[in-house]
């Protein structure tokens, strides 16, 4: 029989004020004239990955004109020591420094470039920012739990179905996982995905006929996180069950915890690495399909199948399986776990996959603050 392992100090969700350091969102007003032509950017360092998009307003929506994507590793042994390594810095102000030429290179004038958990939880984040502004020019803003969620949500609203009255929201991270538990019973159907995008404002009523934030929590373990708190754990089987077991008692403050919800009107979408690469090898692609995984809605079955075979692969075989990928490989059992976790607590016939998060959150909230978006179903 396994021994209880002991809850973690740290590993406490966070729902109420940003730590010490964590910035507020700030828009700044721009001195120069904004309409369709004017490029934004949005970056997201994690603990795991470099993401950034740089886009252009277009319609209602935005139109990608250039993207960066690198797993960096930025929180490798942040666990065990608190603090950003030597090694893990180099290879994020490395991945920014790209980042930089790509901004210079399109002339972008609009950004926001901000860092989520492990720069929250790092005793030295402020050190590395200051690392970063004077290597690179680039000046990161770490962002609160809330913001996080906040903007995750918001890039799922084109996914919201009309026929959904609650929703649960949930971003897979690498240091960090965020849940948003959304009441639209009181929202027509034909204005849900709107009211969605009017979360960017923050998460308090904005009227009658609005979308109601029952809860949100930032649960710190994401799949680089919760891979750390088990690896001293041999067995494949053994540390999957205790990762998903632990993640799931994480939970336990979270107010609609083992809600009794009718499946009827009640919709969960997942935004992450690792619901988008179960997606992918579920429709077996060995070369990974954006447009064929955005929005596709898998079942509880369909999920516990690929789980299953990712177990029975064994780790070589998941590093060898081309669906899931090189960068992948050793995470996907991580975020496998939270996964099964969340179904196993809200069982549900369906899963609504989301390929866009962070990036497409800030994004939005940016040119919407600014005013460049054009009316319609998701402005």
């Amino acid at each position: 029989m396994t021994p209880e392992r002991p809850r973690r100090a740290d590993a406490i969700p966070q729902r109420k004020a940003a730590p010490e350091g964590v910035s507020p969102a700030v828009e700044p007003s721009p001195s120069f004239p904004l309409g369709a032509g004017t490029l934004y950017a949005a970056l997201d360092l994690g603990t795991n990955s470099c993401r950034m998009l740089i886009a252009q307003p277009k319609g209602s929506q935005f139109q990608v004109v250039d993207s960066f994507s690198k797993t960096v590793q930025l929180g490798v042994g942040l666990e065990a020591s608190g603090r950003l390594s030597r090694a893990s810095m180099g290879r994020t102000v490395q991945a920014l420094r790209i980042c930089q030429k790509k901004i210079e290179k399109h002339g972008v004038r609009r950004m926001r470039l901000v860092a989520t958990e492990a720069c929250r939880r790092a005793r030295n984040a402020k050190e590395f920012i200051r690392q970063v502004r004077r290597e690179t020019g680039l000046s990161l803003e770490i962002i609160a739990p809330e913001e996080e969620a906040r903007l995750a949500v918001i890039s799922c609203a084109p996914l919201v179905s009309p026929r959904t009255e609650q929703l649960l929201v949930v971003d897979i991270g690498g240091g960090s996982t965020e849940l948003v538990w959304i009441d639209l019973s009181a929202v027509p159907p034909e204005e849900r995905a709107r009211s969605i995008m009017r979360l960017h404002r923050g998460f308090q009523p904005q009227g009658e006929q609005a979308a109601r934030v029952v809860d949100w929590i930032s649960v710190p373990l994401g799949v680089a996180t919760l891979k750390d708190q088990f690896g001293d754990v041999e067995d494949d089987a053994a540390r999957f069950a205790l990762m998903s077991w632990f993640f799931e008692e994480n939970l336990a403050s979270f107010s609609p915890y083992n809600a009794q919800q009718a499946r009827d009107g009640f919709q969960i979408i997942g935004t992450s690495g690792t619901v988008t690469t179960v997606a992918a090898s579920y429709l077996n692609l060995r070369r990974y399909d954006r447009t064929k995984v955005d929005g596709l809605q898998m079942t509880s079955d369909q999920i516990d199948l690929v789980i299953r075979e990712y177990l029975q692969l064994g780790p070589e075989g998941r590093r060898t399986d081309p669906r899931i990928g090189r960068d992948r490989h050793a995470l996907i059992m991580s975020g496998a776990a939270i996964l099964q976790a969340l179904m196993r607590i809200w069982p549900t016939d369906r899963l609504s996959v989301a390929d866009r998060g962070l990036r497409e959150g800030l994004l939005y909230a940016q040119m919407s603050a600014d005013g460049v978006l054009e009316d319609g179903p998701y402005a």
